[in-house]
């Protein structure tokens, strides 16, 4: 019962943190309550959970009590190399239809953002055992765009570790509103924010940013989203580019399925 709850709350709390920093919160009377995002996932079904306090089977959680068990967290790269791929999400188990991209997955390097706010890639940190990403996409479909998905799971050596790469994030986009990704690509306006930990209920602490996407491919600037969390050693983080045809509340429920499914497999990993 305790993991279908804790599903349940980390879907509405990723999705309340998300809509939070876009502003795009329903109000339950207009056109957008309750449409479904471009995957079919209900935006009004990820509803954040009322602080009732209560703790009866069948109602949400009202704090993040989950605490890893010693004995399954990572202390090796070959460990933490099994817990990423386990944990990992291929495109049927993030939703329906979603469809894997070229390339699909990539590991074992550090994304590294220069004094010029350009992305690079270099070798794992040494307080990092590992890291793996998957691409995952909406494809194009019904006059939209395709929408580009990235799920990357990190592995640090201790906890402390994974909270300072959660606290550097948010100084990344203080630094870099703008940033270039490589290859024509660049995100724009990032806004980034941290999740207070009160309202929580997926992760020991989350963080959501949320700006503009451009590519040779994307048809001009394109919303983009992208939230990151942690469970004890272990980091999630999700993104979410736009594509001609999407607003960024189409791209909400999108990620917030994603993190929710993401961060409860973790917790199976780490769980006792």
């Amino acid at each position: 019962m305790w993991r279908r709850r804790a599903m349940a709350g980390a879907w509405g709390g990723t999705l309340a943190g998300l809509l939070a920093l876009t502003g795009c919160w329903p109000d339950g009377k207009g056109a957008d309550a309750g449409r479904p995002g471009p995957t079919g996932s209900p935006a009004a079904s990820a509803a954040a959970p009322s602080p009732s306090g209560s703790t009866a089977p069948g109602t949400l959680p009202t704090a993040y009590t989950f605490t890893p068990a010693p004995a399954r967290v990572p202390h090796t790269p070959e460990q933490a190399r099994r817990l990423t791929r386990a944990a990992a999400l291929d495109p049927e188990s993030w939703s329906a239809g979603m469809v894997a991209h070229d390339p699909y997955e990539s590991g074992g390097s550090w994304p590294v953002l220069s004094a010029a706010c350009s992305w690079s890639r270099s070798e794992l940190p040494a307080d990092v055992l590992d890291s793996y990403t998957r691409k995952i996409d909406v494809p194009a479909k019904e006059g939209r765009g395709r929408v580009l998905g990235s799920l990357t799971l990190t592995v640090h050596r201790d906890a402390a570790a994974a909270d300072r790469d959660m606290q550097d994030t948010v100084q990344q986009s203080f630094r870099c509103p703008d940033q270039d990704l490589g290859d024509g690509q660049a995100l724009h306006g990032l806004m980034s924010m941290h999740q207070p930990k009160e309202s929580v209920l997926n992760a020991d602490a989350s963080l959501f940013e949320a700006g503009g996407f451009s590519s040779p491919e994307s048809g001009g600037r394109q919303p983009y989203v992208w939230t990151k969390s942690r469970i004890g050693p272990v980091v999630m983080a999700l993104s979410v580019k736009g594509a001609q045809g999407y607003e960024i509340r189409d791209l909400l429920p999108v990620a917030a399925e994603g993190a929710a499914k993401a961060l409860y497999r973790i917790e199976l990993e780490l769980a006792p």
